[in-house]
């Protein structure tokens, strides 16, 4: 019993030292297929070191051309900007407005796929420089144009930041040059609410203070009003006068006739040293921009509206309201006649003027008072839109409106054509808003021409059409804008 006990005991011994022998070689062969993969992840993990630090490096590198991209732009448009003060170039900026309800409608009973095609995208800011136009309508060719100009807004782009391109011309208004800045596009394209603002002809519009959707107008006049306070107090008085160009007519907004009717018709002439100016046209004095403003809510009230199927209040005339800016400079000069009379007299006598002058004899010396004024002008257009008859469904009274419209931004047009050319005439005279503007549009003023476009396949023709508009002004060459020169009275004290 007890040698049968041994004899298991030595088998069971056996078979422990078999299944450790067998188990050490499993183990091994297991830690030599774990091993590989575990080199295998070392060797990863040290590549995506290896990367990370790689693209580390890459990031830091695309910061760095990016600041360098930055400032190099900043200075391409800062050369930009002197090179068009040279030419004397119009400067174009585009605004794309946002889609609205309104621009998936036709007017008619037509598909909802005719109707949703019609609000479809076609026109986008490639940048901040760049618009593109891309269109692939059935039974058209393909589109993909590209525009230039100085600066494109997107969609999004609020009303703070269309200004704040525009405000540094209001420091070049205050250094003594003119400024004009228009806003041109077809009806229902913005417009009205870059100029002015959304409900500008309500009372809270003049009540809401530094309301966020202000237009260029209201916030033109409050840095302007700012920058002048900067001024020594009296140095500045503003004046602001208010035309509509309604049917090739011009009418004075500010001006009443016996029977108290506000509204006066106006002519535009041309004046012997070749400027336009409108005789007897009001001029209200203001001291601050609430009263720019009010004056510009009593304008906005009184000009020509009709709605049509584009826009429900569509505007029928052309509004340019001018603030008039008067510099006033003075210097006490004093006027010493002792050097002519030492060089006409003698040692003698010139010593006894020597004597009396040192004593403030008024008789060898004067004084006199030297008062300058310069006088510069900015102009704030916001012209009527330009209109398709078949699609706005005009009739009538409205129907000739726009008539008169589409030919004075025809003759504004021309102009600009006559002057990218070079021609030897510039027909100003063809339309009434020509003429009047023709100061500016010439070359005696910084100009900005603000486009006002929309996104969709609705307005395709009028977009492109107002984008060549803009391209063609792009062209024209003024020379640089010329300083307004000073006009000085010497008053003997």
């Amino acid at each position: 019993m007890v040698q049968c006990l041994k004899q298991d005991l030595k088998d069971l011994c056996l078979m422990a030292k078999v299944h450790a022998r067998e188990f050490q070689h499993q183990c091994k062969c297991c830690w030599t297929e774990l091993l590989a993969p575990i080199q295998r992840m070392q060797l990863q993990n040290k590549a995506m070191q290896e990367l990370k630090t790689k693209m580390n490096d890459l990031h830091q590198s695309f910061l760095e051309v990016n600041e360098r991209h930055k400032r190099e732009t900043e200075k391409r448009k800062i050369l930009h900007n002197s090179l068009i003060e040279l030419r004397g170039n119009i400067r174009v900026h585009c605004r794309i407005r946002p889609s609205l309800p309104f621009d998936g409608t036709n007017g008619d009973h037509s598909s909802l796929h005719t109707q949703s095609g019609l609000s479809e995208k076609v026109t986008y800011a490639a940048d901040d420089e760049t618009v593109l136009v891309k269109s692939s309508r059935p039974g058209h060719p393909l589109l993909n144009k590209t525009f230039q100009f100085e600066r494109v807004y997107k969609p999004g782009d609020g009303q703070e930041s269309v200004f704040q391109d525009v405000a540094p011309l209001l420091t070049s208004l205050l250094d003594g040059y003119n400024v004009c800045i228009m806003a041109y596009g077809q009806t229902g394209s913005g417009k009205t609410f870059t100029m002015l603002g959304p409900g500008f002809d309500d009372e809270k519009a003049l009540s809401s203070g530094a309301d966020p959707d202000f237009g260029l107008i209201p916030r033109a006049t409050e840095d302007l009003f700012r920058l002048i306070q900067e001024k020594p107090p009296g140095s500045h008085s503003v004046e602001v006068s208010l035309m509509e160009v309604y049917n090739n007519d011009i009418f004075d907004l500010l001006a009443k006739d016996a029977s108290e009717t506000i509204g006066i018709k106006r002519d535009v002439i041309t004046t012997r040293d070749g400027k336009s100016d409108v005789p007897s046209l009001t001029y209200e004095t203001v001291q601050n921009a609430g009263d720019v403003l009010h004056l510009v809510k009593k304008g906005v009230q009184l000009r020509a509206r009709h709605p049509t199927l584009v826009h429900a209040h569509s505007s029928r005339s052309h509004l340019i309201v001018t603030v008039t800016i008067t510099t006033h400079v003075e210097r006490r000069r004093i006027l010493w006649d002792i050097e002519q009379n030492v060089q006409t007299q003698n040692k003698k006598f010139a010593d006894k003027v020597a004597m009396h002058s040192t004593s403030g004899a008024p008789c060898l010396s004067a004084s006199a008072e030297m008062k300058k004024q310069v006088k510069t002008k900015l102009q704030l257009v916001d012209l009527a839109g330009s209109e398709c008859v078949g699609m706005s469904g005009v009739t009538g009274t409205a129907l000739r409106e726009t008539s008169f419209i589409n030919r004075s931004l025809s003759a504004l047009s021309d102009v600009l054509g006559a002057l990218s050319e070079q021609r030897p005439h510039v027909p100003y005279r063809n339309s009434k808003l020509t003429h009047l503007l023709q100061d500016s549009i010439g070359g005696d003023a910084k100009l900005l021409v603000m486009l006002c476009v929309s996104p969709c396949q609705k307005y395709l023709s009028e977009s492109l059409q107002s984008l060549g508009f803009g391209s063609r002004a792009r062209q024209v060459q003024r020379g640089p804008a010329k300083k307004r020169n000073v006009s000085a009275v010497n008053r003997p004290k």
